[in-house]
């Protein structure tokens, strides 16, 4: 039932999208600088494109800036749990050789009260 709710969900994004990049059709000119600026320089970079390029373009360059700022500043939460991890592997290793020296076989609880000295 959730595959088929997500299915729908997507379909209809879609659909919204396909809708916006039909009404979204005319062409713009997209330059990189000012026409003074450019003229100054001599760089005149210009490009032509639909609306809808350039509109999904700047939802997707803002997704891709957003995903980059939290990656970095989560960094230091990162550290912190690579250094646990490696904290607690290190304890780890540690408690099984320490329980592999003092293991001792375990008898049965009846038979050591069987070899139990007799009291007199």
């Amino acid at each position: 039932m959730l595959r088929y709710l997500r299915y729908l969900t997507l379909a209809a994004v879609g659909l919204v999208l396909l809708i916006v990049a039909l009404a979204n059709r005319t062409p713009v000119l997209l330059k990189a600088m000012p026409d003074d600026f450019a003229a100054f320089l001599g760089l005149t970079w210009q490009m032509e494109l639909p609306v809808f390029v350039v509109l999904f373009g700047g939802i997707v360059i803002g997704v891709l800036v957003g995903f980059l700022w939290e990656w970095a500043r989560e960094h230091k939460h990162r550290v912190v749990a690579s250094t646990k991890t490696r904290e607690v592997s290190k304890l780890e290793r540690e408690l099984a050789t320490m329980r592999d020296a003092t293991s001792v076989p375990q008898q049965d609880e009846i038979i050591a009260l069987l070899d139990r000295p007799k009291a007199r």
